[in-house]
């Protein structure tokens, strides 16, 4: 073989080794575009997912809304065995309706920029009954007044009035002048996860039992639990709070609050004393939107008039 046959063979070797590179290179390059594309499509696919999940969540929270108002046409009193307070299932929205005032409210241990001692020992009747620790309920006491503008050592008595002690060291035009909070206004109770001893577990156990609204209000005994009833009523023992769940969930409702006092067979509670009431204006909506593999939560505290359809005064939609 001539050295002409030898340089030539080598040239056609090398020739096909540099197209196999170049083919290589090539299916890399086509390899990582189809790469990219595929997690870009995949990532629109996702985004679309998302959005439809939010229009879907958002039209359950009208739903929601509509529920709640035609029930206000309908009856005066809200009750646990109307529309809204069903398992909500439409158009991929899976959800419930709480009535926020059928718990115990942590608002109410403010009222009039003064510590009412009527709810905190209602509140402190409530954690003994649900098992909550007298040093965490204590602990959650001071977080809520502290995110709330209070006259110093100026409380609500039993009388519905302020009591001032006389023993406090500050002037007296102070008395007019609450401090500003010292820690941030609470809105859902996950916000208690800075106080000492709190756990998911702890938040878990005082949700169906205590909530936080952002205005004072009465306890709905058409919707309350026993404990939260016992809790609120003094003198108003377990046992007798769970017969009276059980009449009413058997469909004998309380018409009226001198129909629930009277019922209570307390003949020493005064009426004025007793706030439990029959309706309701505060809900809370949690619920799950669902497109192909997608999941949309959704969290909604919701206010109910008179005079218009319910308010959204505030809303968390989570992927």
């Amino acid at each position: 073989m001539n050295t002409g046959s030898l340089n030539g063979a080598k040239q056609r070797g090398m020739a096909i080794i540099s197209a196999l590179l170049i083919a290589a290179v090539v299916a890399v390059i086509a390899a990582g575009m189809l790469t990219r594309q595929s997690v870009a499509t995949r990532a629109l696919e996702a985004d679309q997912q998302r959005v439809q999940g939010r229009w879907v969540a958002q039209g359950g929270l009208e739903i929601s809304r509509q529920l709640l108002w035609d029930a206000r046409l309908r009856d005066p009193l809200t009750r646990r065995d109307q529309p809204w307070a069903q398992p909500l299932l439409a158009a991929g929205f899976a959800g419930r309706l709480e009535d926020e005032q059928g718990k115990f409210n942590l608002r109410n241990l403010v009222v009039n920029e003064r510590i009412d001692e009527a709810q905190v020992q209602a509140f402190e009747r409530l954690c003994e009954l649900i098992g909550v620790s007298a040093v965490v309920g204590q602990r959650i006491r001071q977080r809520v007044i502290a995110s709330y503008p209070h006259l110093l050592n100026a409380q609500i008595g039993a009388t519905g009035k302020a009591s001032f002690d006389s023993g406090r060291a500050t002037s007296p035009d102070a008395d007019h002048k609450p401090p500003p909070p010292k820690a941030p206004m609470l809105r859902t109770l996950e916000d208690l996860r800075s106080v000492e001893g709190m756990t998911d577990a702890l938040i878990g156990q005082l949700a169906p039992y205590v909530t936080v609204v952002p205005a004072t209000t009465w306890i709905n005994g058409n919707t309350a639990t026993a404990q939260v009833l016992a809790a609120y009523v003094p003198g108003l023992s377990l046992e007798r709070a769970t017969a009276l769940i059980a009449e009413r969930d058997a469909g004998r409702w309380f018409i009226n609050r001198g129909d629930f006092v009277n019922r209570l067979r307390m003949p020493q509670l005064e009426m004025s004393s007793v706030k439990v009431g029959i309706t309701s204006d505060w809900f809370r909506l949690r619920g799950e939107a669902r497109r192909d593999q997608r999941r949309v939560s959704l969290d909604a505290l919701l206010h109910r008039s008179e005079d218009r359809l319910p308010q959204v005064i505030w809303s968390r939609v989570g992927a």
